[in-house]
């Protein structure tokens, strides 16, 4: 694998690595009638609730804090595989290099409550706004609420040794995905709908909004 170059001009060195079959397809072009053949469309929600808890700032972000400045868009980083039935097209996720860490290596930082508890949605493109579920989104928070402490750690136990990780900094990886986790989940459907869902099945409920 030393003939392998990375972007500053390194080349890789024999030892583990991550890699991932070829596929036909394509990356999006920001056209929403992709979007609208897409076989698997209740995952652009699910995707948007994985890229909001893994804080990836890689799809589609915009500026911590309420900063000013211009939103990152990488289209190039939602694939549409044409390996489905003619006329489709599946969506995947892909890329997550910049997953929790945006990028930077791991470390004991990332365990602090400005993580944890960033509000910012990530990957939501204004183009699959229209795309998402509600029902989806409860879905997937369901599913984070579901994470186990003990099962992260035994996954943060196979990073391999070769790659220098200190154990503090493990530790810290695991309290960000798990607190993560839980406020994602208990807050991405108001984030993503401020406006409370109406219960018109109980009267009483309708009468106190009204």
């Amino acid at each position: 694998m030393d003939e392998i170059p990375f972007h500053n001009g390194a080349k890789a060195i024999p030892g583990p690595a991550f890699i991932t079959r070829g596929e036909s397809g394509e990356t999006w072009s920001g056209d929403a009638k992709q979007l609208e053949i897409l076989i698997n469309q209740q995952d652009i929600s699910r995707l948007v609730v994985f890229d909001t808890w893994t804080l990836n700032c890689d799809r589609h972000s915009i500026p911590p804090g309420g900063k000013p400045g211009k939103a990152r868009i990488n289209r190039n980083n939602v694939f549409l595989s044409a390996e489905v039935s003619a006329g489709n097209l599946l969506l995947k996720a892909m890329d997550h290099t910049h997953c929790f860490t945006c990028g930077k290596e791991l470390s004991q930082n990332l365990s602090n409550i400005d993580k944890k508890r960033d509000s910012r949605i990530f990957g939501l493109f204004p183009e699959f706004r229209k795309f998402l579920d509600r029902v989806q989104v409860k879905q997937a928070a369901m599913e984070l609420r579901r994470i186990d402490r003990t099962q992260v750690i035994q996954m943060t136990k196979t990073v391999p040794k070769e790659w220098e990780v200190e154990q503090k900094a493990l530790d810290a990886l695991v309290d960000l995905i798990v607190d993560r986790a839980s406020f994602v989940a208990e807050n991405i459907e108001s984030y993503l709908w401020p406006q409370p869902e109406f219960d018109f099945d109980n009267p009483k409920e309708t009468e106190q909004k009204s």
